[in-house]
């Protein structure tokens, strides 16, 4: 039997998890996209994605186009012949044209149940909403906004104190097995997919630096949250003074009341600040320019004056 023709199209470590999982599944891709280096660093040297530099480990051709919108990239990917696109986090978008040019399509690897969170940040919004599981979901790509049909997918909890990162890490993995043990199904025709129910779909969108500045209006418990999903990116950040400081652990302290924002213990376990309900303790933080430190350090280098904004 002639075994399928894959291309594989992604760049950080999400996307490097898969192509692992598809090689140790013994599905070789023909070649593998990626996006352009970037500069990185003090010296902004060309850095090479996770996986480009995994496929270069592994001696696959790798193919870099700055976008897939012209006729030229077009030839380029159509003179593969290929049977199906696997696109995990690639981060450019695929026109119509190119979702047309896999015999079966373009099959995407999406960190979420959908059609609960559609969009480039589905691993924070799950921890924001306080959702208590999520997943990975296998799709049939279109022009819509993650709204194909559905292959597969694979659930996991996540834990009361998971950061974005960590639960990252643990979808990352199960999206190379949950790849590596339909993608047979898939390309035999064995699996169908379903189509998403566009009524329970929410919205995942980027998040900037400024989604990330904590309002301690908020709850204590939504403080807290916020904490977790943007640990490591960007960081969840408040200003103390003229500094701009990152706090990267906190933890839910339900009694304490006061006006949002103002310090109301200092000591060896950390700083307690108040929120809209309760407070936060501030367990692990970063000045601008220092390393990570922990709450009691902070309060002992610390004089503070006023709220915290």
């Amino acid at each position: 039997m002639t075994r399928p023709t894959l291309l594989f199209a992604g760049t950080p470590d999400f996307a490097r998890a898969s192509l692992e999982a598809l090689l140790e599944a013994g599905h070789r891709p023909a070649a593998v996209l990626t996006q352009p280096d970037r500069p990185a660093g003090r010296g902004r040297q060309p850095k090479l994605s996770p996986v480009k530099s995994f496929a270069l480990q592994h001696e696959l051709p790798v193919l870099q186009p700055k976008s897939l919108k012209g006729g030229e990239e077009h030839a380029m990917l159509a003179a593969f012949e290929p049977d199906l696109m696997i696109v995990a986090a690639y981060g450019l978008i695929l026109p119509q044209a190119v979702l047309d040019i896999p015999r079966l399509g373009c099959l995407n690897v999406h960190a979420s149940l959908l059609p609960r969170w559609r969009g480039a940040a589905p691993i924070q919004a799950a921890i924001l909403e306080g959702d208590r599981e999520t997943g990975i979901s296998l799709m049939q790509m279109e022009a819509g906004l993650d709204t194909g049909p559905v292959y597969a997918t694979a659930e996991i909890a996540i834990g009361d104190d998971e950061t974005a990162g960590e639960l990252h890490d643990r979808l990352a993995a199960l999206g190379g097995e949950l790849l590596a043990a339909r993608l047979d199904d898939i390309l035999e025709g064995r699996l169908a997919a379903t189509p998403q129910d566009d009524a329970r779909s929410s919205y995942a969108g980027k998040i900037g630096r400024e989604d990330a500045r904590i309002d301690w209006n908020l709850p204590a418990t939504i403080v807290e949250r916020r904490v977790r999903a943007y640990n490591p990116v960007p960081g969840a950040w408040f200003e103390a003074g003229d500094e701009a400081v990152k706090c990267w652990q906190a933890t839910v302290v339900p009694s304490p009341s006061g006006e949002p924002g103002e310090v109301l213990e200092v000591g060896r376990d950390g700083v307690v600040v108040a929120c809209g309900d309760g407070g936060v303790r501030l367990e692990s933080v970063q000045r601008p320019g220092k390393r990570r430190i922990t709450g009691g350090e902070y309060a002992a280098q610390t004089r503070f004056e006023g709220r915290l904004r």
